[in-house]
């Protein structure tokens, strides 16, 4: 039988243009060792646990006629150092030239001829540090059969990575008759399947991932909310094929004073300093603010079957995310009520037991924000940009130092897809004692991406200093 994508996958091709490439990204910051760390070692540590992840040596194959969804095939000409790339920052290597780079790179498509995957080591970095970003296209990490690159690159100890050597071996590529006379066996049993592949093919792409995004595959997304339109704003414009990218380092202690003293939880602080921020942004703009303004962020959570106590098993197969819906209160002057008003919003989803607390995704085998933050997306791009505003995605990691090979990870930021009309999209990350944030927007509706960062920064101060 034809390994076919879902119809949820079928529907982040169809969607994708120049201008909202489908993939999720990340930036992961090493101390270089003393005894080194360079691309050669990547390759040998990727390329030795590929294994793991069948689907990154797959590439996509379309059915003639478009009479069925595409089929995963394996790529006969699969070259790790096509997807394993190396690149260089002039001096003085800032931060501020990698995360520029980081917005080029994340521009860019992936190419759809090839596995859609890549993954870019970037030396000259100052201080002996190197940066390795990673693009995975949304319909590759389904969680169920498929975790991501991130996930399994980093250990908890040291080690220098084996040499790699590649024997695999792929399996012959279907003919063009036999991908038709698989897809009329299965249109006799579907014909109904067979009209609707046909219209994405006909100029309707974003009609029938409409219809497709009604399946969601492996990944649950339930809206606790009641679905009206999201409010009008600046964050919702028509999006251009470029992009900024900025970061935010905190410190998790901060967020857990601010939990002790006014309730509630280290996420819904981190949702307060995010409307904080966005509040002061919208008057940055001269944009009217009434107190009951508010903007609604879209922020996914891991979730479990109510069957299911407890992580039992590494990785995230068969586990879930849920796609909640909150009304930051940006109109709201006193940043203790802001962050009230989170906590209660928060509390009602919360409510429905199926939530994952922290201490339960520290259970969960690798680096597991890197594949939360993908199903997040995917839960993101599988519901109507005209519901929500903006993305925020917030993931534990381990407080624990991970390394890769022998190279120690510093920072880790996520670097979120922007939807057609979503300006800005957040990913939080919490690793080894730091919370990091990832704010990628749109280069023409969010060129100032980086006066919200340090908008963030002043809104963590003025949580951490208010009295009721």
């Amino acid at each position: 039988m034809p390994d076919r994508l879902s119809a949820l996958d079928a529907s982040f091709l169809y969607v994708e243009d120049h201008a909202t490439p489908m993939h999720v990204g990340g930036v992961a910051i090493f101390e270089r060792p003393r005894s080194g760390f360079g691309y050669a070692q990547l390759v040998d540590l990727i390329g030795g646990r590929l294994a793991y992840l069948p689907r990154y040596r797959q590439r996509v194959l379309e059915v003639p006629g478009h009479l069925a969804r595409p089929v995963w095939v394996d790529d006969v000409d699969f070259d790790l150092n096509y997807h394993v790339r190396r690149s260089a920052l002039p001096q003085p290597g800032s931060d501020e030239q990698l995360f520029d780079l980081v917005a080029r790179l994340m521009s860019r498509r992936l190419a759809p001829e090839r596995p859609l995957w890549e993954a870019y080591f970037i030396e000259g970095l100052a201080g002996d540090r190197v940066a390795l970003v990673t693009k995975t296209h949304q319909s590759v990490v389904d969680g169920v059969g498929t975790i991501d690159l991130g996930q399994i690159v980093l250990d908890p100890a040291p080690a220098e990575p084996e040499p790699f050597e590649d024997t695999w071996t792929p399996r012959r590529e279907p003919s063009r008759g036999q991908l038709v006379m698989d897809a009329i066996s299965e249109g006799v049993q579907r014909p109904g399947e067979v009209v609707e592949n046909v219209r994405s093919a006909a100029n309707d792409a974003v009609a029938a991932a409409g219809k497709f995004a009604e399946t969601l595959g492996g990944v649950a997304s339930t809206l606790r909310t009641l679905v009206s339109p999201a409010p009008p704003g600046p964050l919702n414009v028509r999006v251009s094929g470029g992009r900024v990218f900025a970061v935010v380092r905190t410190r998790l202690e901060d967020f857990r004073k601010i939990r002790a003293a006014h309730g509630g939880t280290v996420n819904d602080v981190v949702l307060a300093a995010i409307t904080g921020a966005l509040r002061e942004w919208l008057l940055s703009r001269e944009v009217p603010l009434t107190p009951d303004t508010t903007i609604r962020a879209l922020v996914p959570l891991a979730v479990r079957d109510a069957e299911t106590p407890e992580y039992s098993t590494p990785g995230l197969v068969g586990n879930q995310v849920a796609a909640y819906l909150v009304d930051l209160p940006v109109g709201e002057p006193n940043p203790v009520l802001r962050l009230q008003h989170i906590g209660h919003a928060m509390a009602e989803h919360l409510d429905s037991g199926r939530s994952v607390a922290a201490r339960g995704l520290l259970k969960v085998g690798g680096f597991a924000p890197a594949t939360l933050h993908s199903l997040g997306a995917r839960a993101a791009g599988s519901l109507s940009g005209r519901i929500f505003n903006v993305m925020v995605t917030n993931s534990p990691g381990p407080q624990v130092p991970m390394y890769a090979g022998e190279a120690r990870l510093v920072e880790m930021f996520p670097v979120m897809p922007l939807m057609r009309t979503q300006a800005l999209a957040i990913g939080v990350t919490s690793y080894h004692g730091g919370v990091y944030f990832g704010l990628n927007g749109d280069r023409k509706a969010a060129f100032d991406v980086d006066l919200v960062a340090g908008m963030i920064e002043e809104s963590l101060e003025e949580l951490k200093g208010a009295h009721w």
